[in-house]
């Protein structure tokens, strides 16, 4: 995610630079062979262009509307993961209870196994939900992607666990699977009551429709009709833009031109590169902040010092 104001125009010409140079190219071309050479008289009235500039700047900010709600439902739904694993970690310290003092150290154990599994979990799902779906590569390359690893979760996890979850075709679904069997497990030795083992079984299903959400925006690609066709639509009004200014601006069209075709293009990679926020990219929602967020807090929650160290902000980017 993007949190400085300002960004760096190297940036900006890193993902803008081929189209740029289309349209420098052109406005260049089409200036000499209109008044160098005098070979070209085409000239378009500029109510034309006026006509499909209003409709592409209608279509890019419908596009870009739709996309942010995308990206914002994503974050929301990560905004819910930290609010229920605080209350997973408050309620698995606080509702398992031995009930003698020679079963308090094995509760304490699966207490802290089932903290710092979802620990784990929390990563996995970071790492599930970047990893790349064939439809929504673009070819680009970007500027600085995060390492996107399972053994992020080596730590919070027994060996035994870890062996099996490296195989699973999907790792996060498998760690609630054994955050209900420990459950289970403390019903059946008496430490929960029905009450609380509902209450933390609910918990955990709100884990579930959590990724689920997030499955749902990963797996449905943002309308493909939406993203063609605003590439297309800009790359025609850009062609045309030099033949509309050259008749009354002579070489002034050549930055004019540009710069306005600059804008639309800009306006369109905004809605594109925010259609899809877990994509590991840098407008994403910042999931590696939001997992060290849970982890610093829960380990808190838990009694250990052992906090993460907070990632260092790359250019004005939090990931």
């Amino acid at each position: 995610m993007i949190t400085s104001r300002n960004l760096k125009w190297s940036v900006v010409l890193h993902y803008t630079w081929k189209s740029m140079l289309y349209y420098l190219l052109l406005s260049v071309a089409v200036y000499l062979m209109h008044d160098y050479f005098a070979a070209l008289e085409l000239h378009l009235p500029f109510n034309t262009i006026s006509a499909l500039s209003t409709a592409l700047a209608i279509f890019l900010g419908f596009k870009n509307n739709n996309a942010y709600d995308r990206w914002w439902e994503g974050r929301k739904i990560w905004g819910l993961l930290v609010n229920y694993s605080r209350a997973w970690a408050r309620e698995v310290i606080t509702m398992v209870i031995p009930p003698d003092v020679t079963q308090a150290e094995e509760v304490k154990d699966l207490q802290r196994r089932m903290v710092y599994r979802h620990i784990a979990f929390v990563h996995a799902l970071r790492v599930f939900l970047r990893k790349k779906h064939s439809y929504n590569e673009t070819n680009q390359i970007e500027i600085y992607e995060e390492s996107n690893e399972y053994n992020d979760t080596a730590t919070f996890l027994i060996p035994n666990e870890y062996k099996v979850f490296c195989h699973k075709k999907n790792p996060p679904n498998y760690l609630l699977e054994l955050q209900g069997e420990d459950l289970r497990r403390a019903y059946n030795k008496g430490w929960l009551s029905d009450y609380r083992f509902v209450r933390l079984e609910e918990t955990l299903v709100e884990f579930n429709n959590i990724q689920g959400r997030s499955e749902r925006i990963k797996n449905t690609p943002f309308p493909r009709q939406y993203s063609f066709f605003s590439r297309v639509f800009v790359f025609i009004h850009a062609s045309l833009l030099p033949f509309v200014f050259v008749d009354e601006l002579g070489w002034a069209s050549i930055p004019v031109s540009v710069i306005i075709s600059f804008v639309f293009l800009c306006l369109d990679l905004v809605g594109e590169r925010a259609e899809d926020p877990f994509e590991n990219r840098l407008e994403d929602v910042p999931l590696t902040a939001l997992s060290m967020t849970i982890e610093t807090n829960l380990k808190e929650q838990w009694g250990s010092k052992d906090f993460p160290s907070p990632k260092q902000a790359y250019d004005g980017v939090v990931f």
